[in-house]
């Protein structure tokens, strides 16, 4: 396979920079970590690292994130609502990744039926965004269809695709059912084969998609679940990835013995083993993000205990009864600090997905 570019401005990457830097991280053996953002503080924290690592980042907005991006003052409907925080999420990283030096995908998480509204008001942006600037606002969108009939899945997600390719867009579909509890969709009890896909059902998506467009991912399940949990409860079975390829590549002869770009869910907690395993066998992207949820807090928590005596009142404190306490308690500080810690467990999740220094 003959090398691929290494080099892309920084700022937002849509179009055909999203498929070069997948294909990218399959040949080198990488994958981007896909990172929830609620806020400027994460958001700028994703930025921050990726720039610092000179490696790519998806961003991406859940729909009750993107809504709680947007306020709980905005007087709108939830649906509005989260398409006003993801568009203003959007404007945000746009405006600021190429002053970082970040080179970002936009992606949006998890439209389940119910939330098909979301993604559906992104996309009128997105148009819109297209025709003034010949990009779309988002890299990507994902849809999770899972819990619908293999058949009735697909054929929704073939029509988002169909509607997206002309904007040179990236879909994101699932496959199975990842456990746990994320974002209020709720699967901590599911049937323990609904946690593993089949090399027939990947194939029959990859075979519905490609027929409209190459521009699209799988979060085929192995096993994986939203949260953290004690050792031994989450079995991780990443051979189906493997086995999956083997399939379709057999029964397509592709080109490619890895035809398919794969995304990992649920993988805060997962072992450095696991995870090199899952890359191995073309997984380009993992959702993190509730260890970030954690670094964050842990971040802000610590420092509330090492900064203790100066944020009991705001005047007072060791240095004598008159002393004022504003440089400790103004939120510039203590949201810095859960910055930080958010940004070393983001720097660890780069780490274990081998993709450090790898952009020109």
């Amino acid at each position: 396979m003959a090398d691929l570019r290494t080099h892309f401005a920084p700022g937002v990457l849509t179009g055909q920079d999203v498929s070069d830097v997948f294909a990218l991280a399959k040949q080198r053996g990488f994958a981007l970590p896909a990172v929830n953002c609620l806020g400027s503080n994460s958001m700028n924290a994703v930025m921050e690292t990726a720039a610092a690592l000179n490696s790519p980042v998806v961003l991406q907005f859940s729909h009750a994130g993107a809504a709680f991006l947007a306020g709980h003052g905005v007087h709108a409907g939830a649906a509005d609502r989260s398409v006003l925080g993801s568009i203003a999420g959007a404007s945000h990283v746009r405006a600021l990744a190429k002053a970082y030096g970040a080179r970002v995908m936009l992606h949006t998480d998890h439209a389940a039926q119910p939330l098909l509204g979301w993604v559906d008001g992104l996309l009128d942006a997105g148009e819109a965004h297209f025709e003034q600037t010949g990009t779309p606002l988002f890299s990507s969108h994902m849809l999770d269809l899972s819990e619908l009939p293999l058949e009735q899945n697909l054929e929704i997600c073939v029509t988002y695709l169909t509607r997206m390719a002309p904007l040179g867009m990236t879909l994101e579909i699932e496959l199975g059912i990842t456990g746990g509890e994320e974002d209020g969709v709720e699967n901590s009890v599911v049937a323990p084969a609904d946690l593993y896909s089949t090399p027939e059902e990947v194939a029959f998506a990859y075979e519905q998609l490609i027929q409209v467009s190459d521009r699209f991912t799988i979060a085929a399940a192995f096993g994986n679940v939203h949260g953290v949990y004690s050792p031994g409860n989450v079995v991780l079975t990443p051979m189906i990835l493997r086995d999956a390829q083997h399939h379709i590549a057999d029964k397509h002869s592709t080109a490619d013995p890895r035809p398919v770009d794969f995304v990992f869910h649920g993988g805060s907690g997962s072992t450095s083993e696991d995870i090199a395993q899952a890359i191995s066998f073309g997984v380009v992207k993992m959702n993190i993000d509730t260890d970030l949820q954690w670094a964050f807090w842990d971040g802000v928590r610590s420092y509330s205990v090492q900064a203790a005596p100066y944020l009991q009142a705001q005047i007072g404190n060791p240095e004598g009864p008159d002393r004022p306490n504003k440089s400790h308690y103004d939120p510039k500080v203590w949201l810095r600090r859960g910055e930080e810690a958010f940004i070393e467990r983001l720097q660890q999740a780069f780490h274990e997905l081998n993709n450090v220094d790898t952009l020109d």
